[in-house]
């Protein structure tokens, strides 16, 4: 995992979610490879509660929130278009490699 993924600001990208009524927001593509570099930009699929009906002018300024975020360029893609690409190969790419940032996983807690 590079060093993006683990100082990725948390709790602002978690209050982003529940803003948006996200219910799980994904890393994709070059973010989880070797050759992410300075100049890369972020992938991110994202999934809405039910009842979330943006529009967009919605994803245009959730793509710019989330550039101000990270810092980076962003490419947000949701999970219903993504669903609905006609390149099977390149969604069950994005499906099978995308790692969960929100909602943030619990660590398993050892007894000891």
């Amino acid at each position: 995992m590079n060093n993006f993924i683990t100082s990725a600001p948390v709790a602002e990208i978690a209050q982003f979610c529940q803003r948006w009524l996200i219910s799980k927001l994904a890393l994709f593509g070059s973010v989880l490879r070797d050759d992410f570099g300075p100049e890369s930009d972020v992938d991110i699929l994202v999934a809405f509660s039910p009842g979330a009906d943006w529009g967009l002018l919605d994803h245009v300024q959730m793509q710019q929130e989330l550039q101000t975020i990270l810092r980076r360029n962003v490419d947000l893609i949701s999970a219903r278009a993504l669903e609905r690409s006609r390149n099977w190969m390149l969604r069950d790419e994005i499906l099978n490699t995308a790692e969960t940032l929100f909602p943030q996983r619990k660590a398993a807690h050892v007894s000891g």
